[in-house]
């Protein structure tokens, strides 16, 4: 998987090239995402004591975010056109290079098709979006680790007050806790999607052979069968996803508030801003969430967990080395 593409003369360029500006990129778009979190704490002090202040600042304000958020959109666009383009390259790499050795295979592999064009379809395809988001996550903890930390200082509840950094020690406890908890809520999925691409396979295959000989394939009794057992393991995938989605929705809905809990008496008492409320509570969900990726991912996780397995085995059988 990883081998035909990052070892390859063929592909080196933009195996490491393109690698390398896709990260580039990212720390550009993360160094405007430092900047727009300290626009907030410019702008809602503006707004808090508009008295001090006039209009001419506020409209200093808007055109300063205009300024910081457009080179964002393009940035992001350009990062999402070129590592679609990157990945496809790796799928490419890929297929190619099993090719060669399941033409040699003497013997059937079960969903030889499925796995040559829709699993690494779908490996490249996911690690585009959950690679990047990887990428980021670190650019981002790099970028607002310090800054959170700063702003730890501007805490005033009893306790808390008192731990140099507690703003990420925070987000860090609540993130290892909710991936913890969600690796046992979510314990099974990895194996019912790996069943789900099995029945799949089976079920496409008999379609497939019954284009060609509709007299001995597609029969009904067959695909009845075929496809009860592709219903009942789509059921149970969808109970599964149910409870875990109820969890994790709930995770992430709650820690929306922990920032206000943390930070709102402070404003109360003076301590702190508006201004410096909004910039605590974006810098929190910065480095809450990029502590958390694996957590916001971990249904495209359990899909390419499954993925790789049946990659693995699939290079297995067509001696794949």
């Amino acid at each position: 998987m990883f081998v035909s593409f990052f070892r390859s003369k063929q592909w080196l360029l933009w195996a490491y090239g393109g690698a390398a500006f896709i990260i580039a990129l990212l720390v550009y778009q993360t160094h405007l995402n430092v900047a727009i979190n300290e626009w907030y704490k410019n702008f809602y002090d503006i707004m808090q004591n508009i008295k001090d202040h006039t209009i001419d600042d506020f409209w200093r304000e808007i055109f300063n975010f205009i300024y910081i958020a457009m080179p964002y959109v393009l940035t992001y666009m350009v990062i999402s056109f070129f590592a679609s383009h990157w990945v496809f390259r790796w799928r490419e790499a890929m297929t190619f290079s099993y090719l060669k050795f399941w033409q040699k295979c003497e013997y059937d592999v079960e969903g030889s098709s499925q796995r040559i064009q829709e699993d690494i379809y779908r490996f490249a395809k996911i690690m585009e979006s959950l690679g990047v988001d990887v990428l980021r996550a670190i650019m981002t903890l790099v970028a607002f680790t310090p800054v959170l930390w700063g702003l730890s200082s501007k805490v005033d509840l009893p306790y808390i007050k008192d731990i140099p950094g507690s703003l990420v020690w925070i987000a860090l406890g609540v993130s290892i806790g909710g991936l913890i908890i969600s690796w046992f809520v979510g314990i099974k999925l990895p194996h019912l999607e790996y069943n789900n691409q099995k029945v799949e396979a089976a079920f496409r295959k008999e379609l497939v052979f019954a284009e060609n000989d509709k007299v001995n394939y597609a029969r009904s009794e067959t695909i009845v069968e075929l496809f009860t057992g592709l219903k009942f393991n789509y059921y149970r995938l969808f109970l599964h996803y149910g409870y875990f989605n109820i969890w994790l929705i709930s995770f992430s809905q709650i820690l929306v508030i922990v920032p206000y809990m943390i930070m709102g008496s402070g404003l109360f008492t003076g301590m702190i801003t508006l201004g410096i409320l909004v910039q605590v509570s974006n810098a929190f969900s910065q480095v809450r969430s990029s502590f958390s990726v694996f957590i916001s991912n971990w249904t495209t996780i359990t899909e390419l967990r499954s993925i790789y397995k049946r990659l693995k085995e699939f290079e297995e059988n067509i001696g794949y080395k």
